[in-house]
């Protein structure tokens, strides 16, 4: 393989992705050892409430009197931690249906697609919204509320991969040597069929994690933890006298969400299979 061909290469050139690499991963160094150095307890009222930054407390306090900058770090966990598994539960349903429907065709095919377009036809954000408030508003129910309304788009570039792969020819001599379906679909296609799936599923997280935000506004939220989204929640009702404490966490939510479409962005141009000729 020449230099020229290699992904590190591809990916390096892109300076704008390089950048967003660095970011994000200044953000997730941010909320892995952030509260280890850190560790004051986000929830434990510390001061007066609605402190400005700079004074007693490095980013000031929020309408409770609680430390807004142990809220970002700990935040920062729960944010991303929600953005990588609801990305990866929409990607792995999404990837298992568009498979089997690409792989296989005829009824199968539509009938999985008729349901996927069926959930595509429903407002997400709303659906969402609709999920965690049948259900109690956990972490695990708005990872499962992202999941359920994100897969769909995944389930259709999947099978799309499918299709073009299961009539060429080193599939045809799979089936002459007598491998099975399944063995087909996860050794074969799947490796083939997955770099459009990673950049989607890259793009995913930014999309999960603004998801939760918008939920977190709305008040359906996990109560028992801080995320990035809770805390513009919690400073709706001073947006006007106290507008930082909404300010703070949205700009963290709006540089990661930015690095993370640039880290996308420079997936696509590396894993793109038009640009591996070299």
């Amino acid at each position: 393989m020449s230099k020229e061909s290699s992904f590190l290469y591809r990916f390096s050139q892109n300076r704008a992705a390089v950048f967003g690499a660095f970011v994000l991963g200044g953000v997730v160094l941010l909320a892995v050892f952030g509260p280890l150095f850190y560790p004051l307890d986000p929830f434990e009222m510390i001061d007066r409430p609605a402190l400005p930054p700079f004074g007693a407390h490095l980013l000031g306090t929020d309408v409770s009197g609680r430390d807004i900058l142990a809220g970002v770090l700990h935040g920062a966990r729960i944010s991303l931690l929600i953005g990588i598994l609801a990305s990866l539960s929409a990607s792995l349903l999404g990837v298992a249906i568009g498979a089997i429907a690409g792989y296989y065709g005829g009824v199968i095919d539509t009938v999985l697609m008729r349901s996927t377009d069926f959930f595509l036809t429903i407002p997400s954000f709303v659906f969402a919204v609709v999920i965690v408030a049948i259900f109690s508003p956990t972490v695990i129910n708005v990872i499962f509320a992202i999941a359920i309304v994100s897969w769909p788009s995944v389930a259709r570039l999947a099978r799309a991969e499918f299709i073009s792969h299961r009539g060429r020819e080193y599939v045809l001599a799979c089936r002459a040597i007598g491998m099975r379906d399944w063995e087909i679909i996860i050794f074969q296609i799947l490796p083939n069929a997955l770099p459009p799936v990673i950049v989607v599923s890259s793009l995913m997280v930014a999309t999960a994690i603004l998801t939760e935000a918008g939920l977190s506004f709305l008040g359906l939220s996990d109560p028992n933890v801080v995320s990035w989204g809770y805390m513009i929640g919690v400073a709706r009702t001073v947006l006007r006298t106290a507008w930082w404490m909404a300010a703070i966490p949205g700009v963290l939510i709006l540089i990661t969400v930015m690095a993370i479409s640039l880290v996308g962005e420079g997936l696509n141009d590396a894993l793109n299979p038009r640009l591996r000729r070299g």
